[in-house]
């Protein structure tokens, strides 16, 4: 098994982390070596939930702080093993999310006695399809341990602190026809022409702005597939739309898709996937001193985020991790060493620690 060493500085517990191949499903090395060097840690209380793992403190402080990442990367795309160059770290999952994952780790091996008290969670399988999130999975079995009065998910944010996130959901927008020879048009109804009432309204939509704890949102609704067709000489008589729909967190599930609904009336309208957005919380005493603490700087969050899943539970979160998000995925994928040391130095003081 391989062995983390947690008294090394979270650039180099960031190369550790990423040259143990973790690509979704394939979590149990990584989160073996990190249960493992958990349960090193007297000043922690460590549980194992299939390939999540937990740790906290017990100090009896007034206020609980989660701090989150996820251990999967998404497939390897000839950037492994991890290498450094300059300022930079390369490699599959430096930025999305394994630096993130490094200053938690030297957090709970380094601050015994935080100035609040810490839940550390390290979850699997947030890269695929959400029935296999371990995050999701905890906080249905236990959700106990989730329960705290501020949350971070350290995803990738340019080390600043991105608040929320919006929701999305998708439909499918279906018109029908008739079927008929092409060379008989008329004896038909072409569902695909059909469809250009579909795109009009998109094209028409105005998106709104709102502002919330000071952040402003801008929603967006976008075709993002379209399918239709049967031959080259035959009118088709299906056409279907998908439409994706990122709104707001002041609305919820119920209101985006009744939205949607209102947009295409008079269409058959699915729901075919939904995820409810996440309150920036900024009100809450634990989120005001943590934005104080890395200088006062908010942004709302555009992408959907884990952060959700803290807000279903009452727990207001925000995303403040190392590296650029529209890294995430791809193949040259890379982190700056100074958002790695940037972001433990701003997390230690807030909690209190040298």
């Amino acid at each position: 098994m391989t062995t983390l060493d947690l008294t090394a500085d979270a650039v180099s517990l960031t190369e550790q982390l990423v040259d143990i191949e973790s690509v979704s499903q394939n979590e149990q090395a990584i989160a073996d070596a990190v249960e493992s060097a958990l349960r090193t840690l007297p000043h922690l209380t460590v549980s194992r939930h299939g390939h999540t793992v937990v740790a906290r403190t017990d100090l009896g402080r007034g206020e609980r702080v989660v701090l989150a990442g996820h251990l999967d990367t998404v497939p390897v795309n000839g950037n492994l093993p991890v290498r450094r160059e300059g300022g930079l770290l390369h490699g599959l999952g430096t930025c999305d999310m394994k630096s993130g994952d490094a200053v938690i780790l030297r957090l709970a091996a380094t601050v015994p006695e935080p100035n609040r008290d810490l839940t550390f969670v390290l979850y699997d399988a947030e890269e695929i399809d959400d029935e296999f999130n371990g995050l999701r999975k905890l906080a249905e079995s236990h959700p106990e341990l989730l329960e705290a009065d501020f949350a971070i998910l350290m995803e990738p944010s340019n080390a600043s602190v991105e608040a929320g996130c919006q929701g999305t959901l998708r439909v499918d927008v279906r018109t029908t026809g008739e079927r008929a020879h092409s060379a008989r048009s008329w004896r038909g109804v072409n569902a695909i022409h059909g469809a250009a009432e579909i795109l009009d309204r998109l094209n028409a939509w105005e998106p709104r702005k709102p502002v919330i704890d000071g952040l402003e949102y801008h929603e967006g609704l976008n075709a993002v597939w379209i399918s239709g067709g049967v031959a080259g000489n035959v009118i088709p008589d299906e056409c279907v739309v998908a439409v994706n729909y990122r709104f707001a967190p002041d609305r919820s599930v119920e209101q985006a898709e009744q939205h949607v609904r209102e947009v295409f009336a008079g269409f058959d309208v699915r729901l075919t996937d939904s995820a409810p957005g996440a309150l920036p919380g900024l009100d809450r005493p634990a989120a005001k001193a943590f934005v104080e603490a890395v200088g006062g700087e908010v942004g709302p969050k555009f992408g959907w985020t884990d952060v959700s899943r803290f807000s279903a539970l009452g727990v207001p979160a925000v995303n403040f991790g190392p590296g650029d998000p529209m890294l995430a995925h791809k193949q040259d994928e890379h982190v700056p060493i100074e958002h790695i040391e940037r972001c433990e130095r701003q997390l230690r003081a807030w909690l209190g620690a040298p």
